[in-house]
């Protein structure tokens, strides 16, 4: 029974997490942290013990289950042999207009086959009312993470790096026709987040930019949050689902992969609608959910790479149903959902049946390594370590050396962690399981240890992180609110959510705006700058950079001078090639000020003996190392 007396136990286990948790902010403080947590945690086990913070039960299966009648003859012989069809003209590796409909049309008929109608499923009753109150507060939230996810979203990040060079490439190489399945540029991309640009250019008139890569990348990541409120309200209730969506969608993680203008946010935006109605599936067994979750399977398996590990998620949470509840039932839903993948991934299966070796690249060019086995276990560990302690190295896509998860909700995991071990029913086993299991393509870094963990290759296990988080504050509100006649423990319960909610958006808030920000303008180069002194010469075809080792890619400035498809540089030795052309004419070319050492010297001589009438200036930027030379030639 549960105790009526004022909650100090758990508002003790809280505060001592958080402290912990406050504790490993940089620079960390790891062993007085550990003993914090671990005395967070007897207070935990206390409070769970005497019932005062449990994790909310889980949602029960409805008492009867739907029809599943067999799928309609003609429309699954015509999906076949539609798919049949696209699969033999995707060979070349490009979307035409016929064999895209083929497959279009396929996929139509295979969900028309096998979809179970609302007659046919009349028998389950499954329907949760979303009401009034909880539409607003639905939206509010959304207002919030779209505050966080589009504010200042031109100047955070501020500059392009080359990866940005070659995204702009391939979407451009769409728009010039080459409409490919799989982007073997620059050892290989997923074709979604290029077509989405495209549409993306089209609505917001963006053009082929950095912001459109930019702004169609923080909308996906937006896109993800209402699947993670579902999530979180299938596995526990809509509370918690709305505590998950609130927390994910104010966390640094997921907004820096979000903003960062990569595929980064594809992984999160797939996995949690797949996961989502994967479990709804084995809750209702309606075929329905498994189709879906199917084709967002195959969705996702066109995005980001690292999505390549979510079939092993799928394939270990059917496992672990049938080790628990040893029910069989679920077979057929397994199959429609592997249909529908299998539907969906066609072109790319074709690509990669065609050309394994390009399409498996990316991903076993990082996980070949000379001692595989101790790697992978240093690598898992230090992954595991990444949502509390360190998230890496990579300046693109996190605050290095830093938590994943900022102080009030890393404290959150861990509680929440701790009690979903100790209470190991399905869906807990599930969410941990999917922890794990997604962080795998950061893990899998075998060849180049030091890329892990990367927040981007574990971008997917942030959808059952922010679940967990949920849950566990909706546990605590649980006990806060159980005396509902008492005004006093009213005002705890919305105190704490309050203070929780206030202090982990202001950390956040800094840790984008401020802090990722700082890190990030001083290590990209600042081709912004180039880019403007190329669109005040007003003669872009006359225009060269020189380049220089561990300098500017010089495929960028053009983004900013509007000119998609050109590179600048002109290697030193090939400067007299430009005496044919008639002035006026701009060199541009690294510069140090503070450190003549740095300076490309050799190309400034070239250049004065080959333009002696050139006028030679110094375009000084902040900070110092910025600087580049800027050598004019007048129209005679």
């Amino acid at each position: 029974m549960q105790d009526s007396s004022f909650p100090w136990r758990p508002l003790t286990a809280l505060l001592l997490a958080l402290a912990a948790q406050t504790l490993l902010e940089p620079p960390a403080r790891i062993s007085a942290a550990l003993v914090l947590y671990v005395i967070a945690i007897i207070f935990l086990l206390w409070s769970l013990r005497r019932s005062e913070w449990t994790l909310p039960e889980n949602p029960t299966a409805p008492n009867s289950y739907p029809l599943t009648p067999n799928p309609r003859f003609i429309p699954l012989l015509a999906s076949i042999v539609l798919l049949a069809a696209a699969f033999f003209l995707f060979g070349d590796n490009k979307f035409t207009a016929l064999n895209f409909s083929l497959w279009l049309a396929g996929i139509v008929f295979f969900i028309r086959a096998f979809w179970i109608t609302k007659k046919e499923s009349a028998s389950i009753r499954d329907a949760r009312v979303f009401r009034v109150p909880h539409l607003l507060i639905f939206i509010t939230i959304l207002i919030i993470a779209a505050f966080f996810r589009f504010y200042h979203l031109a100047q955070v990040p501020a500059e392009p790096f080359s990866d940005h060079a070659e995204k702009i490439l391939d979407v451009y190489d769409i728009m010039q026709g080459e409409a490919h399945i799989f982007f073997p540029r620059n050892t290989g991309r997923e074709a979604i987040q290029f077509y989405w640009s495209i549409l993306v250019a089209a609505i917001f008139q963006t053009g082929l930019t950095f912001q459109t890569l930019k702004l169609g990348t923080a909308i996906l990541g937006f896109l993800s949050l209402p699947f993670i409120y579902l999530l979180g309200k299938e596995i526990a209730n809509r509370r918690a689902g709305m505590l998950a969506m609130l927390f994910a969608g104010i966390a640094y993680w997921p907004n820096v992969i979000s903003r960062v203008g990569l595929r980064f946010p594809l992984y999160p935006l797939f996995v949690a609608p797949t996961f989502y109605f994967l479990l709804r599936g084995l809750r209702t067994n309606h075929r329905n959910d498994f189709i879906l979750s199917g084709l967002f399977l195959g969705l996702g398996l066109h995005g980001y790479t690292p999505f390549r590990i979510v079939p092993v998620l799928i394939a270990v949470t059917f496992v672990l149903h049938w080790a628990i509840n040893r029910k069989t039932q679920n077979v057929i839903g397994l199959g429609a959902l592997a249909f529908a993948a299998l539907a969906v991934i066609l072109p790319l299966l074709r690509y990669a049946l065609s050309n394994p070796d390009q399409f498996w690249f990316r991903a076993s060019s990082r996980a070949l390594a000379a001692n595989p086995i101790p790697t992978f276990f240093s690598n898992l560990w230090n992954a595991l370590l990444m949502f509390n302690v360190n998230d890496g190295n990579i300046f693109v896509n996190s605050i290095v050396h830093r938590p994943a998860l900022d102080v009030v909700t890393g404290a959150l995991f861990v509680i929440g962690l701790t009690l979903l071990l100790a209470r190991r029913n399905f869906l807990d086993l599930v969410l941990v399981a999917a922890i794990v299991t997604l962080i795998l393509p950061s893990v899998f870094s075998l060849a180049y240890p030091d890329e892990n963990p990367a927040l981007n290759r574990a971008g997917g296990a942030l959808v059952p992180v922010f679940v967990v988080v949920g849950m566990t504050l909706d546990g605590l509100l649980t006990r806060l609110q159980s005396g509902l006649t008492r005004s006093g423990e009213r005002v705890i319960a919305a105190g704490v959510v309050g203070i929780l909610f206030a202090a982990s958006a202001i950390q956040n808030y800094d840790l984008v705006f401020r802090q990722y920000d700082e890190q990030y303008q001083r290590v990209v180069w600042r081709t912004s700058e180039i880019g403007e002194v190329i669109r005040e010469f007003g003669h872009p075809d006359r225009v060269w950079i020189i380049p220089y080792e561990q300098w500017v890619d010089t495929r960028l400035p053009v983004l900013w001078a509007g000119i998609p498809n050109r590179d600048f540089g002109l290697p030193r030795e090939r400067l007299a090639d430009t005496l044919q052309l008639p002035a006026p004419k701009l060199f541009i070319f690294k510069a140090s000020p503070k450190a003549d050492a740095y300076n490309d010297t050799e190309t400034m001589e070239r250049l004065r003996e080959l333009y002696p009438e050139g006028e030679l200036t110094l375009h000084e930027s902040e900070p110092w190392w910025q600087s580049f030379w800027v050598y004019f030639v007048p129209a005679q």
